[in-house]
């Protein structure tokens, strides 16, 4: 397996291409996603089917809605770091050569405003 398709997280190896570290996420949700994802799952927003912890390519998202192409990611304060900054950017340059919409929030949105954020997205989507 290639270096790129390998990465080290939390001290152990992780494959990727596997669907084990996207299940590892999925169980070890914040309680940002859990929110946003009871919203979202089972199609209770505008009939949309999406995903939590979606593999695309060597990117696991947080959420994606592959009928629509959208993919929805919340962020916590480490996003605001250079690094992280430099690397959100590149992720989403990469995504959005994909055919995928990126929606970012931050996290505190999601407990303070997430009627705000259910219309960003509606917007986004020209549901409204």
């Amino acid at each position: 397996m290639s270096e790129g398709q390998m990465r080290v997280k939390y001290g152990i190896i992780i494959d990727m291409q596997s669907n084990k570290y996207s299940k590892y996420l999925r169980k070890n949700s914040t309680l940002e996603e859990k929110r946003l994802w009871n919203i979202l799952r089972n199609r209770q927003f505008h009939n949309l089917k999406f995903r939590r912890q979606y593999p695309i390519d060597n990117y696991i998202v947080d959420f994606a809605c592959l009928e629509e192409m959208l993919v929805i990611e919340l962020d916590g304060g480490q996003h605001n770091e250079e690094k992280n900054i430099e690397y959100d950017s590149k992720r989403t340059e990469y995504l959005n050569s994909k055919g995928y919409r990126v929606l970012r929030f931050w996290n505190n949105d999601i407990f303070n405003n997430i009627d705000g954020v259910l219309c960003e997205i509606e917007n986004y989507l020209n549901l409204k």
